[in-house]
């Protein structure tokens, strides 16, 4: 869903449009924590409320949201992730400063953060709002867990090299048993992640719908899905000779799962909310941006 962003008042950078900002940043890339530290200085001298925080510590960079109106998130993709889990629940747009490669999510080069943000800052922007998915993990003797995944959702093999069945289960009827090194569970955003190393299409962002794609399945002629926002997919996990499985969440989140293991994914009641300032291009920089170029 893409809309214009309108602030409450005046337009005037720095005074009442944006009062209060996150940064959120790599901490293990020196140059994502020195952009960050550059970024709070400029924002300062705007008069504006900046705080700083590692995109690792999720539960810190929490404890600084009230009142917060944008949260800058530098580093690359990964970071942005990281930041979503932060700030989705509370519906801050996120504007992504990329120091990586690809940067599908990101929207300014570092070099063009300074220049760009009093313009996006002053509601000159616009909101693009990506849909989520939300994971319920069931074990037995334990109660049920829930996260939110901007990128994917991923029920695999553990440490040891040897596929796994998982039963796949689409609004209550049987799909198939994959025996596979996993299965990926990915929205529109994810689609350019994991998902299309593993063999999936690419979704338009802005689709609510999601896939299920299966990670080197043996033996089996399924191909990847695609699967409206109002489906329910249940994966039960069975690792080969008793070894535990592995549950990602956007690729940060790891958990082991054991053998009767249940995740069950459906579209979130969250979103995250991306500010951008360039126009709506996807197509046109698709090819560009899987090179690896800006």
């Amino acid at each position: 869903m893409l809309y214009p962003f309108e602030f409450s008042t005046s337009l005037t950078f720095g005074k009442d449009a944006v009062k209060k900002v996150g940064i959120l940043f790599h901490p293990l890339v020196t140059a994502a924590r020195r952009k960050a530290e550059e970024l709070r200085g400029f924002l300062s001298s705007q008069s504006m409320t900046v705080w700083l925080c590692s995109a690792w510590e999720r539960e810190e960079a929490r404890k600084q949201l009230n009142g917060t109106d944008l949260v800058l998130s530098v580093g690359g993709d990964g970071t942005i992730l990281r930041s979503a889990q932060a700030v989705a629940a509370e519906n801050i747009p996120i504007t992504g400063i990329n120091l990586g490669n690809l940067g599908f999510m990101t929207e300014l080069t570092a070099g063009q953060a300074e220049e760009q943000l009093p313009a996006l800052l002053s509601s000159k922007g616009w909101i693009d709002e990506r849909a989520m998915l939300q994971a319920e993990l069931a074990t037995v003797g334990r109660e049920p867990e829930i996260f939110h995944a901007l990128n994917d959702v991923v029920v695999a093999r553990g440490d040891v090299a040897r596929l796994v069945r998982i039963e796949a289960t689409l609004d209550g009827q049987h799909l198939t048993t994959y025996r596979a090194d996993g299965v990926i569970v990915a929205t529109a955003t994810g689609s350019t992640g994991y998902s299309l190393a593993a063999g999936g299409p690419i979704l338009y962002p802005h689709s609510r719908d999601f896939l299920v794609v299966p990670i080197v399945p043996h033996l089996s002629s399924l191909c990847p899905l695609v699967v409206p926002e109002n489906t329910a997919v249940e994966l039960r996990i069975t690792a080969a000779h008793q070894h535990q499985g592995t549950l990602s969440i956007d690729g940060h989140i790891n958990l082991s799962l054991p053998d009767g293991a249940t995740v069950t994914v459906r579209h979130s009641h969250l979103t995250t909310r991306f500010l951008r300032i360039h126009p709506d291009s996807f197509y046109g920089t698709l090819e560009k941006k899987l090179k690896g170029k800006q």
